[in-house]
């Protein structure tokens, strides 16, 4: 087994490490205020952003859920992987060496089955990609170019070719030294009672990537007569391939997903070839499952689906199944914030025949033509019916009422009503009547959308962190006692916040100096408290790396997650001279505290007997003294 890595390495591969380049392969971060970037948070669902990321500390918090750490506690959690993985991983991004104690000189065990899977797909991928130019693989060259794809198309996908063997492939993943075991936990193989054999056999295959690049399982299609097998076979679900989770061709979309605000849901991998080859490069499609709400997840980080103005686009065969994931769609469209849409091409033509029939423009003029969801739903519902009959036209109305109920929006409401009543042939009032009765049916629904906090910032603490500075691992500490939260409309609390975070975030702007006297001011919130006595326990070290990390590891455990928010919550109106809105910040604690001084000294001296005249010059001396000080901070 091997060692713990060594302390000195896990630092420095976070200090060489941006967090926002981490995240931002899984959350689509936007500037958040000065030296702040915001996103949805992939923890949990919401509307509107409220998890910040601070790059200049190198943590992030959500205000929303409360989840929050540095970058190895974002891929600990998010990609449940163990914290030794997640130093190896970003050592590997880096190339940087890491070293082991103990005697240990490699990975852990855990942690590198996880990579070994990740590295026999890369592998495998290798070996089919080169596979598609052997002479045995002219049906999958065939496939390709029959449905307009040539060389490139196919090695811009990574598509490739498993011959039709029952072991090439083990037999040469067991030269580069993987093993049966190995093989069978990437999902490469199967296992009889003789042994293992490769999974994908005479069948195209394509590479999934997660978002950040990595192949984490394939989709191979049927191409000989004699395969009995389904006409898509997937890898099975690993420790990195969870197909609710996956979609085929993110890895390529997520950057014109971000910045367009649009996404464009196809249903094969060769409908997302073609819409990019056509120029939709924001397609991708579910591999192998329905579109789920944990795909809407995905999408919506990536997105940054936090306002209307996006687009997320539909595309359905209008055969049967296309109509039933058009319904399942349709289930889940009020978890986007964007507007859901439908798009159909012409006698009902997928993507990909699409551009074999008319070319690149008809895919593009088929995704600029598209139909809003609800428009398309309710035509969908209406024409099941005879509309030539009062029944009909009757069962049609009743039908449509609750999609038009379902709307959010009051004028877009009603304005389907007309549409509703237009397309079923009844009159306006009975349409309004219908929509008014299928909203009191439904009135004690609970909302299907879940809101963010926004940047509210709450007592953490309540819910115990998810692992230490370094741990990695799930504490089974018991859940501490709430802590005090500040008080929004009391002006001293909002200043002794404030100081926390320039003291969290800025420390080099403010200085030793300056810091030391600010956290000699008593605080009236007793969690500021507690967290201002950590700070001035580690002053000697202001300027050094991993600053709030030394906060972390100083105060109690259930104070960790207070730290994190202060250190991540965005400076108010800091504008672009951060210097000097920190120093601003604390020099009005401080005076906050001179000006109470001299208040005490004032009484003091008032209630002083006339005769004590040596105590009454040493009062008189002391609040000339505060009034100098005041008058330098003014200075300054």
């Amino acid at each position: 087994m091997a060692g713990r890595i060594r302390q000195s390495d896990i630092d420095e591969v976070k200090a060489r490490t941006n967090i926002a380049d981490i995240i931002g392969d899984y959350v689509s971060l936007k500037p958040g205020g000065v030296g702040s970037l915001k996103g949805l948070c992939p923890f949990h669902d919401e509307k509107s952003p409220s998890f910040n990321v601070r790059p200049g500390v190198g943590r992030y918090h959500c205000f929303g859920c409360g989840e929050g750490g540095d970058v190895y506690a974002f891929l600990v959690k998010l990609d449940h992987v163990s914290f030794t993985e997640a130093v190896e991983r970003l050592a590997g991004r880096i190339g940087y060496q890491l070293h082991y104690e103990e005697g240990g000189g490699g990975p852990s065990e855990s942690s590198g089955n996880r990579a070994r899977i990740l590295a026999a797909n890369n592998a495998a991928e290798e070996f089919f990609r080169e596979r598609l130019a052997a002479p045995d693989a002219d049906p999958g060259r065939r496939f390709l170019g029959e449905r307009g794809f040539d060389a490139a198309a196919a090695a811009h996908f990574g598509v490739g070719y498993a011959p039709k063997s029952w072991d090439e492939l083990t037999k040469h993943l067991r030269t580069k030294g993987f093993t049966p075991d190995e093989l069978l936990a990437a999902g490469l193989v199967s296992q009889r009672d003789r042994g293992v054999y490769d999974r994908f056999r005479g069948r195209l295959v394509w590479p999934i990537r997660d978002v950040t690049g990595q192949t984490i399982g394939f989709g191979a299609r049927r191409l000989l007569d004699d395969d009995n097998g389904p006409k898509y076979l997937n890898t099975p679900e690993t420790a990195v391939y969870k197909k609710t989770q996956v979609l085929y061709g993110l890895d390529l979309a997520k950057r014109d997903i971000s910045r367009r605000d649009e996404v464009v849901v196809v249903e094969g991998y060769t409908d997302v070839m073609a819409c990019h080859l056509a120029g939709i490069t924001t397609a991708v499609a579910t591999c192998g499952t329905a579109f789920g709400v944990d795909h809407i997840k995905v999408i919506r980080r990536v997105m940054g689906d936090d306002s209307s103005t996006g687009s997320v686009i539909f595309t359905f065969d209008p055969d049967s199944a296309g109509q039933k994931a058009a319904a399942r769609a349709f289930g889940e469209e009020q978890r986007f914030a964007a507007q859901t849409y439908v798009a159909v091409g012409p006698d009902g033509l997928d993507p990909c025949d699409l551009r074999l029939a008319g070319g690149d423009d008809a895919v593009r003029r088929m995704i600029d033509n598209r139909k809003p969801m609800f428009e398309f739903m309710i035509r969908q519902v209406v024409e099941r019916f005879d509309l030539d009959s009062v029944e009909g036209r009757s069962s049609a109305l009743r039908a449509g009422a609750p999609i038009v109920a379902s709307i959010r929006d009051p004028a877009s409401q009603n304005g389907y009503t007309r549409e509703l009543a237009r397309l079923s042939g009844a009159d306006l009032d009975d349409a309004l009547r219908a929509v008014r009765s299928a909203q009191r049916s439904t009135r004690g629904e609970p909302r299907r959308d879940a809101r963010g906090d926004g940047d509210g910032y709450r007592a953490n603490a309540s819910r115990p962190p998810a692992s230490g500075p370094h741990s990695g691992q799930a504490t089974d500490a018991p859940v501490p006692a709430p802590i005090r939260e500040p008080d929004p409309t009391d002006p001293t609390q909002r200043t002794e916040r404030e100081s926390l975070m320039v003291l969290l975030q800025l420390p080099t702007e403010v200085g030793a100096d300056r810091a030391a006297r600010a956290v000699q001011v008593p605080f009236v919130n007793p969690t500021h408290a507690v967290v201002r006595d950590a700070i001035a326990s580690q002053l000697p070290s202001i300027a050094d790396p991993g600053w709030v990390d030394r906060i972390l590891a100083e105060v109690p455990t259930a104070y960790e997650p207070t730290v994190n928010a202060l250190a991540v919550a965005a400076l108010p109106q800091a504008g672009t001279d951060v210097g000097r809105y920190a120093r601003s910040i604390l020099d009005g604690l401080i005076d906050r505290d001179l000006l109470r001084e001299k208040a005490e000294l004032t009484s003091r001296l008032a209630r002083t007997d006339p005769q004590n005249a040596e105590l009454r010059r040493s009062l008189q001396v002391a609040l000339t003294s505060i009034d100098q000080e005041r008058m330098r901070l003014r200075d300054e």
